[in-house]
């Protein structure tokens, strides 16, 4: 007997259901899961991997409900009928991220350290002014006003720069060298505060930058949360991409792009 299970009026069956999730672009995910799965299944296996206490259970049971913004029991059974769980399911899906957290600190905790010192430099934050047009001339001149004086920086940005910094006299930030175009990474990272940089050429624009604030990254709680992230994110995308690229009948294919670093 084949087996199927039913949504509204139509009957799908375990072979339709395959088709039906690379159609709707769903096998990546359900890839994913199914790693995760066989993760922690061994990492709970491991010597090194301690059991859920029933009191962590409970927080991660108080964290999920917060996160979901469930006020009482009547949010609580709404969606789970919504999502078509059991209360069985409910607990493994609680448990499951519980496992995934700890199979994370079991992976990547004595990595953080090394990973953070290795990071750092595109995590350091600056703060800086900004002042950018497509006409090499204007830059010229209005490099000069400023270095003598004439104008503020802030006034001339107002007036002249074409991009948003335009709104917030040129000021920009703090923001993440990670996120800015590599010439500006470059000029910033080897300035000094108050220091204006002469016009550059960057893409389109020809910027004139000045150094206002470097806020070098500290590796608190929130940084070891986001770079532990990170590290199981790649780990993730990395055996996923084994999978998608593996032989018709080993695995699915597929193509990630890469995006463009921006200049603010």
């Amino acid at each position: 007997m084949t087996e199927a299970i039913q949504i509204g009026n139509r009957t799908i069956t375990a072979s339709e259901l395959i088709s039906l999730l690379a159609s709707y672009q769903m096998l990546p995910q359900l890839q994913r899961e199914l790693i995760l799965d066989e993760a922690i299944d061994q990492s709970s296996r491991s010597a090194n991997v301690a059991i859920s206490t029933p009191e962590e259970v409970s927080q991660a049971k108080q964290q999920f409900y917060a996160e979901k913004q469930f006020k009482n029991e009547e949010d609580i059974q709404a969606w789970m009928a919504h999502q078509g769980v059991t209360p069985e399911q409910l607990e493994v899906i609680i448990t499951r991220k519980l496992k995934i957290e700890k199979f994370k600190q079991a992976t990547w905790g004595n990595k953080l350290e090394s990973y953070f010192f290795q990071s750092k430099a595109k995590l350091d934050k600056v703060i800086y002014s900004l002042l950018r047009t497509q006409d090499v001339g204007i830059a010229q001149e209005l490099y000069f006003r400023i270095q003598a004086k004439e104008n503020s920086f802030a006034d001339l940005a107002r007036e002249y720069s074409l991009g948003p910094e335009a709104q917030t006299g040129g000021l920009v930030g703090p923001i993440e060298l990670n996120a800015l175009h590599p010439v500006m990474v470059q000029m910033l990272s080897s300035s000094q505060p108050g220091q204006i940089l002469p016009p550059t050429r960057i893409a389109d624009w020809f910027v004139i930058l000045r150094l206002e604030k470097f806020i070098p990254a500290q590796l608190d709680e929130f940084m070891k949360v986001r770079l532990l992230n990170e590290l199981f994110e790649t780990w993730l995308q990395e055996q996923q991409k084994q999978i998608m690229s593996a032989p018709r009948g080993e695995g699915g294919t597929g193509r990630q792009g890469e995006g463009d670093n921006p200049i603010t």
